[in-house]
């Protein structure tokens, strides 16, 4: 019996202990939002941006990177395997067209041309030769033909002697037909003659030509090679900048190795890239807002790259002012896509208040005073966000982070 009542306490106890506790953390809680309320319920008005809502234009973009880039720019490449022999311009200096930038030591290549040289005159004795060695052998069978011709001639008027001694009684049959049948030998021979003639005829011209065509080869290969040395005085074709110049002397190059660069200053373009997710939106011809520093051009897309690599597309902005003074090779900027545009709206400048859905709460200065306002944000953008609905214009809107008031319905601003 005492063990059942000592049971019974034990339980209540534990009952009352766990009441406690929630009792505990409850009002823990309660004061930790009292205090948040109560403290937070005031800001200073140094701890805050604003901005004044107005009426004007608001664009909605897609943020990209870019780098602004030459508007021409050539590359001179080595066009023969050689080595560097000397530097006359450094990267920075201008350029005339003409104007000898570095030499290429020629000697390899040189020799090369001269070895060709040498076998191309030898393929041109060749062919001579061939062609003397083939008419010789063509005279040859024609001589052997015209003999069988008077062999012909000669056998034939034996057939006829044979038959007059035979009709005059001093001949016979068996002669006769001796004198022909040597007659038919000599004219199937003559055939075969003429066959191979015209067959020899053939197979020189076949010949011949197989000796002409290589000997054409050769002598593309020859003035390809005599191009490639002019080349190799690498020199300017046209005015610029020298933007890079391989200084390496007596390094070896290759043929298609870069030697130097040739850009025209006088204008720039924008090479762009964008995250493949927004390629569908990406076209030729969209509106597009430049920034670089404090400025900022506008210009438009005129080219997108049909290939995507690394998870990103590329793409070209030609500038309206494209021959600005600010603009140098290389420099980074940032790139803004047009993608819709709404005019006579209402905005704010863009603020870390705005960081929400399209329906979020925001703070307008009234008076002393921070008043919670829901708003609605349509087009957004680095610079402005437009609100469609909860703000008119000329009210002052806090553009700072205020995610530590989102409980109060009014704050104290004070000074």
């Amino acid at each position: 019996m005492d063990q059942i009542i000592e049971q019974e306490v034990t339980a209540r106890k534990r009952k009352k202990g766990i009441f406690i506790g929630v009792g505990a953390v409850a009002a823990l809680v309660i004061t930790v939002w009292l205090l948040r309320v109560l403290l937070g319920s005031s800001i200073s008005r140094n701890d805050f941006t604003t901005a004044k809502a107005e009426n004007g234009s608001v664009e909605n973009t897609l943020n990209a990177t870019g780098e602004v880039l030459p508007e021409f720019e050539e590359i001179l490449t080595s066009p023969i395997n050689a080595s560097i022999k000397n530097v006359v311009l450094d990267a920075g200096n201008k350029v005339k067209a003409g104007q000898s930038i570095l030499s290429l030591d020629k000697s390899a290549a040189q020799n090369d041309y001269d070895k060709l040289n040498f076998q191309l005159q030898s393929k041109r004795n060749e062919i001579s030769k061939l062609k003397l060695d083939l008419n010789k052998s063509f005279y040859d069978i024609r001589s052997n033909n015209d003999i069988k011709q008077l062999r012909i001639s000669n056998l034939a008027d034996a057939v006829e002697n044979a038959k007059r001694l035979y009709k005059a009684g001093g001949g016979t049959r068996e002669g006769i037909e001796q004198a022909e049948l040597n007659l038919k030998v000599a004219q199937l021979e003559k055939k075969q003659l003429e066959n191979e003639i015209k067959s020899k005829q053939q197979t020189m011209q076949i010949e011949i030509k197989e000796a002409e065509i290589a000997l054409a080869i050769q002598q593309n290969d020859l003035h390809e090679l005599q191009r490639k040395l002019q080349l190799a005085n690498i020199v300017a074709t046209r005015g610029g900048v020298v933007t890079y110049v391989n200084r390496n002397i007596g390094a070896t190059v290759h043929e298609g190795d870069a030697l130097a660069r040739i850009a025209d200053l006088g204008s720039f373009k924008v090479n762009g890239s964008l995250a493949d997710s927004y390629l569908d939106q990406l076209r030729a011809g969209m509106p597009v807002i430049v920034r670089f520093n404090e400025s900022q051009l506008k210009g438009h897309v005129v080219n997108v790259q049909p290939s995507v690599q690394n998870s990103t597309v590329s793409f070209d902005v030609q500038l309206d002012d494209r021959d600005n003074k600010q603009l140098r090779p290389n420099m980074k900027v940032d790139v803004f896509l047009v993608t819709d545009v709404r005019s006579k709206t209402i905005r704010v400048a863009n603020g870390p208040a705005f960081k929400g859905p399209a329906d979020q709460d925001v703070f307008v200065i009234k008076g002393d005073k921070a008043v919670r306002r829901s708003v609605h944000i349509g087009l957004v953008n680095f610079d402005y966000v437009e609100i469609t609905k909860g703000i008119q214009p000329g009210d002052i809107v806090i553009t700072s982070d205020m995610s530590q008031y989102k409980n109060a319905k009014e704050i104290t601003i004070k000074n």
